[in-house]
């Protein structure tokens, strides 16, 4: 009896066959079959919640030394000098960045929710706002309020830092540039910590602090909102691996405007060409 290599296939044959005759169809079947293997599915609500919260006990920058040594108490007059400065600028650029955010969106009631954060700094006229407050805590480190408007000695690092966020918000996705934002669902602790110790240890900023006492509310509202919007938005499990990776990339922001700092008026304390100069380091 002669045995055809059909026949050694049995039933598969007729399958092979029909592959063999329809080649675009076999592809497609690959395909969707790589595409259905290599797609991980959504997280679940409470699963890309917990994400956000690991990546900022990981990455937030309440544990940069700078901050630290702040909190021990170990920062001279100068050295917060540079940061009041320094920092000023990042805040001068957030209501620009809540702004760029604001203009992308065609939903009405988001822009409702939203602008309230341009108001938080920038006053609505009858009250200051953020922006003004902060101000105030740099005329509480000696340092005439002039200094910081005009930019002068803002470190290098500090502007690129700043831009990249306002780039960052204006170009990537809009989940992404909400979800860049989500820095606030941790700034209370650290607010809170923060207006203790220098309190404690720098009374003599006591009357520049009401930047602070304000975003103890402000901050955990604005936070409520954006997670609850991002979780609506990210469907799907690579819109919510954007969402996390876009806090990554703020928080990485917010540390590196930290590393200039420190390296530039603690160790090894060298401020580039330009930059601010502390008085204890004027020689």
């Amino acid at each position: 009896m002669t045995v055809r290599g059909s026949d050694l296939l049995g039933p598969t044959s007729c399958k092979v066959r029909q592959w063999a005759s329809a080649p675009e169809e076999l592809g497609s079947a690959i395909f969707m079959a790589t595409q259905t293997i290599s797609e991980k599915p959504p997280l679940s609500q409470a699963e890309f919640i917990a994400g956000f919260h690991a990546i900022g006990e990981e990455r937030y920058h309440h544990k940069h030394p700078f901050h630290l040594l702040m909190h021990e108490g170990k920062l001279t007059r100068g050295q917060l000098q540079a940061w009041a400065l320094n920092r000023y600028y990042y805040q001068s650029r957030i209501p620009i960045k809540d702004a760029a955010i604001l203009a992308r969106s065609e939903d009405p009631s988001f822009r409702l929710a939203w602008r309230k954060r341009i108001l938080d700094h920038d006053g609505d006229g009858t009250k200051p706002g953020g922006i003004e407050k902060w101000l105030r805590l740099v005329e509480a480190t000696g340092l005439p309020r002039d200094q910081a408007l005009s930019g002068e000695g803002i470190l290098p690092a500090t502007r690129y830092a700043v831009q990249a966020y306002v780039d960052f918000v204006s170009t990537r996705s809009h989940l992404e540039a909400v979800a860049s934002s989500l820095t606030e669902m941790f700034s209370k602790k650290l607010i809170t910590l923060r207006v203790d110790r220098l309190r404690q240890h720098y009374p003599w900023l006591a009357s520049g602090l009401d930047y602070f006492t304000a975003r103890m509310t402000q901050a955990p509202e604005d936070a409520d909102f954006a997670l609850a919007w991002v979780v609506q938005h990210a469907h799907t499990r690579d819109q919510q691996d954007q969402a996390h990776n876009a806090l990554r990339s703020k928080c990485d922001i917010l540390w590196t405007q930290l590393d200039a700092l420190h390296f530039s008026y603690v160790n090894p304390g060298w401020p580039p060409p330009g930059a601010f100069i502390p008085n204890e380091q004027i020689v």
